[in-house]
């Protein structure tokens, strides 16, 4: 028998002080097993905690426990928060801010509620996660938020626990995977008994009322619902439209988010050696993230040499090469589930960079910097399409998709084209206060052997704008060195 188990074994069975002398005997290191434990258990309150300098709440406002369900920033990240200055989000305050928000957008539609597969959306309601990526290709989990400010969440069957934290989630069912994968040849019963679940709770929470909004939904859901005498409105609209304003707590979780991906944007630039494939230098954003508390990276744009030229090749095998340019788009997932949207291109050899590639380095620093002065209050989409800094002609064909687009917990409505892919009435609105957007530029010369991809994540306030992005430019490609 383990003589450790048997000092905690209350039964009479054994005779403690036999077990004790018997340990000793047969057991040198048995005393210091004891003390081990006990000097274990006289530090586990501070062991347990994620940050031992705070006491039962981390500055966020959530448990300063380890072990608690609920995912969130590490350590790294909570010090180097402090260290410059930085105010962490209090998160029960926003997640009531968007519980608000949303609940309001129903009412004002005249809804009898929203029904949520997107896994953001999600995210948004409930600031909770499952398996994020597996279900954006799965659907397994749903929201239901209903006029009246009810909210019941649908999870994995196993794993009902993971929005516990929340107390604005007022339940937790299973039965909303309604794909092929799980259900087989039998997801029309599936459908109808989950739809039967939504009509029950949208005449006790909404008022009965058969309009029901739904951002995305698989056709056996829709059609369900529609047998139960539900009228399908534009769900994707309203929570596009709702989470394009961020509150107070959002703005300062964002800017904690901006700084982890900068430090993290740091360390791959300083792990960069001539050598190194491109996926071995994307993965050391990755590292760092994750260490930090983010969640993951939407896509793979880091190329090097020729491969930055044409933009949207993904980074693979290539070796970075002595006196090369190497470009890449963070689209990168961040602290407390938000979107940090920078683009950066540097200059790696001990020799300088050509002239033709100085000079387009500085068009696209000129192109976001001149842009990013038109956002205030009251500017309309179109006016940020139209005017503002023009691409030089022989950079129009490879020029990138849009001018801004809304950033927050992924690229975000609203999206500002160029002109050439302007059409009238798709954006017809104006900039409002707490809207974050991102300012493109991609100067990628037509048949030419490098692109450089700039962007910067920008804050729209009560009288102008606030950069969010404070990693700078490299110096050899701005000509500065």
């Amino acid at each position: 028998m383990n003589y450790l188990k048997a000092l905690n074994y209350h039964s009479n069975k054994y005779d403690i002080f036999a077990v004790f002398n018997k340990a000793i005997i047969t057991n040198n290191s048995f005393l210091e097993k004891v003390n081990g434990i006990n000097k274990m258990q006289k530090n586990y309150s501070e062991d347990r905690k994620i940050d031992p300098s705070q006491g039962n709440f981390l500055g966020d406002g959530t448990p300063n426990n380890s072990n608690r369900v609920e995912i969130g920033p590490t350590l790294l990240a909570i010090d180097e928060w402090k260290k410059a200055g930085l105010i962490q989000p209090n998160l029960p305050k926003m997640r009531e801010y968007r519980w608000k928000r949303l609940t309001q957008h129903i009412v004002d539609r005249n809804w009898g509620g929203l029904l949520m597969f997107d896994p953001l959306n999600i995210r948004y309601a409930t600031d909770s996660t499952n398996m994020q990526l597996w279900n954006t290709h799965n659907p397994f989990r749903a929201v239901l938020l209903c006029a009246d400010g009810y909210m019941v969440i649908w999870d994995y069957k196993n794993s009902p626990f993971l929005s516990s934290f929340n107390p604005l989630v007022k339940e937790q069912r299973s039965g909303a995977d309604l794909f092929y994968f799980d259900r087989g040849d039998k997801i029309k019963i599936a459908a109808d008994s989950f739809s039967l679940e939504i009509s029950e709770l949208i005449s006790n929470h909404g008022g009965n009322n058969m309009n029901l909004g739904l951002d995305k939904g698989m056709i056996h859901g829709i059609r369900a619902l529609e047998a139960q005498g539900f009228q399908i409105m534009d769900g994707e609209e309203c929570t596009e439209k709702c989470r394009s304003i961020k509150g107070p707590d959002e703005i300062l979780a964002m800017k904690c988010a901006s700084h982890s991906c900068e430090a993290s944007m740091h360390e791959m630039q300083n792990k960069i050696s001539i050598g190194m494939s491109e996926d071995e230098i994307w993965a050391e954003l990755h590292k760092s993230n994750i260490a930090r508390g983010g969640e993951w990276i939407e896509t793979r744009l880091l190329t090097t040499g020729p491969r930055t030229n044409p933009w949207f090749q993904e980074c693979g095998p290539r070796q970075l090469q002595n006196n090369e340019i190497l470009a890449f788009d963070t689209d990168l997932i961040g602290c407390y589930g938000f979107c940090v949207d920078v683009s950066r291109t540097w200059w790696i050899g001990n020799n300088k960079p050509r002239a033709d590639m100085v000079f387009a380095m500085q068009h696209a620093h000129e192109h976001i910097m001149t842009n990013m002065k038109m956002l205030k209050p009251g500017v309309s989409l179109r006016d940020l399409t139209f005017k503002g800094h023009q691409l030089d002609a022989k950079y129009e064909k490879g020029k990138y998709s849009c001018r801004f687009h809304g950033v927050g917990l992924c690229d975000e409505w609203p999206l500002v084209s160029y002109a050439d892919n302007f059409v009238d009435g798709a954006f017809d609105y104006e900039l409002q206060a707490g809207m974050v957007l991102c300012v493109e530029a991609l100067v990628s010369p037509e048949g030419g052997d490098f692109s450089i991809k700039l962007e910067d994540q920008v804050l729209v306030t009560e009288d102008g704008f606030e950069n969010l992005t404070k990693f700078p430019f490299c110096p050899f490609l701005m000509g500065e060195a």
